[in-house]
């Protein structure tokens, strides 16, 4: 079985690390970066052994993609929305589902996973949408916009979901769940991806104009509301999981480049390196004490996702999703406040465009930006903690 080091060997991570800021300056996609990716096997790190993959577990993957973030973090957030796919599979074939089976054959024979769910304002997510599926003859016509589509220039299957109306019945909505094709009709991916930071995944917008979701691409059909669908359960568990070790790899690289600095940058007023000040010695210990504590959060939800179906799984019930939304939350904000740490202790020059941190702290950034973000966590959680809020 292949190992992490064998798939991301440190030479492959330092040509990623080098490539990183070209493809930051020029909010370009990691054409290069997927290449070697594709060739290591890496797309199909979470696909089972006998189907053909690399058999990480999640906890596996999660490690993996922490180690690639540190390096290249775009290229381990675009990478990442594949994964999440993947890794939905892996959980459905953890409890015995046979739709985990297309998914794998899929990947092992070169399609490329994203994630089309993400639309502006809808801080239901996963539990409405306001792209709409209206039944027509070959299946469900779907309208709507989608919003953060990272790998953009590579993916051949997107997973979307959107909320179906029969309007010649009284049938209730539902939220349907399915996978469209690249290059189908009443897809448009547009070209407009120039954000602040994490450059490189060109999470582009996707408009759906009447693409028809065949009934064999249909995942899941739910109730709208939080559910406990294991499709859903996936996507929520897997996106936050493998979303946290991404921010943690940006806080793992972070601290590394502060050490790196302190040790070299030598105090006019002292005479010796930066290392042994203080306030500085505080600082990078401040930021490892932090990470430390996501990396142990990581550990124990990866853990007890992969015992989901055997002997030794947990029984979380409804609190798996308060789990995994607080991790993400954690995990995010844990690494914002590393890389301003990082940046406090090692002096101004990291404040110049094109430095290593100041990259970083523009990628570290968008972390709030992915569900659950701040207030959507606060919320169920007090929820959780509380009940709803009366009303009268």
């Amino acid at each position: 079985m292949s190992t992490m080091h064998d798939v991301l060997p440190d030479h492959m991570l330092e040509t990623f690390r080098d490539r990183a800021a070209g493809y930051d300056e020029r909010n370009e996609f990691f054409a290069e970066d997927f290449a070697d990716l594709r060739d290591a096997g890496y797309l199909r790190l979470l696909v089972p052994e006998e189907f053909g993959g690399l058999g990480f577990s999640l906890q596996d993957a999660a490690m993996a993609q922490r180690r690639l973030a540190a390096a290249a973090p775009s290229t381990a957030l675009g990478i990442n929305m594949h994964h999440v796919i993947v890794g939905v599979a892996r959980t459905l074939w953890q409890r015995g589902d046979a739709r985990a089976r297309g998914i794998f054959e899929e990947v092992v024979a070169g399609e490329v996973f994203a994630f089309g769910i993400s639309e502006a304002g809808n801080d239901l997510v996963l539990f409405d949408a306001t792209s709409v599926a209206e039944p027509v003859e070959a299946g469900l016509s779907l309208q709507g916009t989608k919003i953060f589509t990272s790998l953009s220039p590579a993916w051949t299957r997107l997973l979307v979901h959107a909320r179906r109306t029969d309007r010649a019945s009284d049938a209730p909505d539902a939220l349907v769940f399915g996978v469209l094709e690249r290059g189908a009709r009443g897809v448009e991916i547009k070209q407009d991806w120039d954000a602040l930071g994490m450059r490189a995944s060109q999470s582009c917008t996707t408009v759906l104009d009447g693409a028809v979701l065949a009934p064999e691409r249909v995942l899941t059909e739910i109730p709208v509301g939080p559910s406990p669908d294991p499709v859903v359960w996936g996507i929520f568990g897997c996106f936050e999981l493998l979303l946290a070790s991404v921010y943690t790899g940006i806080a793992d690289r972070a601290i590394q480049v502060a050490v790196e600095i302190s040790r070299t940058r030598m105090s006019h007023a002292r005479g010796a390196s930066y290392a042994s000040d203080p306030d500085i010695r505080w600082h990078i210990a401040e930021a490892g004490i932090l990470r430390d504590g996501v990396e142990l959060q990581l550990r124990q939800v990866s853990s007890d996702m992969d015992a989901v179906g055997t002997d030794r799984e947990v029984q979380h019930g409804g609190r798996w999703f308060i789990l995994f939304s607080g991790l993400k939350h954690r995990a995010t904000e844990t690494a914002r406040q590393v890389v301003d740490l990082a940046l406090r202790s090692t002096g101004g020059s990291q404040f110049r465009r094109g430095s290593e941190l100041e990259r970083l702290y523009r990628d570290v950034l968008a972390g709030m930006y992915h569900p659950s973000d701040n207030e959507s966590v606060h919320a169920a959680t007090a929820t959780s903690l509380l009940g709803p809020i009366p009303t009268d």
